[in-house]
């Protein structure tokens, strides 16, 4: 796989029903903090759901999985809505391992 197909990327959806964000390749150490500059403000508009769609999202490691806790962190005291979407199958097996899956609300299928 050529390195331009590895790389992150954050597409945002803004609509008054929800802010979805695209996630798109490798969420690593190296990324975690364009996502997580992208990710925190909207995380704070606690009154708008929060869906991140997976679909594109070929690997995460510890890092990446640090900026999700975050983000359920800062939603789940007051019951914002948080939810991820279309998540591959690799990446649900490493949400069920970390024990991440039994706090996330899961729209979609795998792949």
């Amino acid at each position: 796989m050529d390195r331009d197909a590895q790389k992150f990327h954050v597409k945002v959806l803004s609509t008054p029903e929800a802010n979805v964000l695209f996630l798109s390749g490798e969420l690593d150490l190296s990324t975690a903090e364009q996502f997580r500059s992208v990710v925190e403000p909207l995380a704070g508009q606690r009154t708008v759901p929060l869906k991140l769609n997976l679909r594109e999202l070929t690997y995460i490691d510890s890092t990446g999985i640090g900026v999700f806790v975050s983000v359920l962190k800062k939603r789940q005291p007051e019951e914002a809505s948080f939810a991820v979407q279309e998540v591959p199958a690799k990446i649900r097996r490493l949400f069920d391992m970390t024990g991440l899956s039994r706090y996330l609300t899961i729209e979609g299928g795998g792949l």
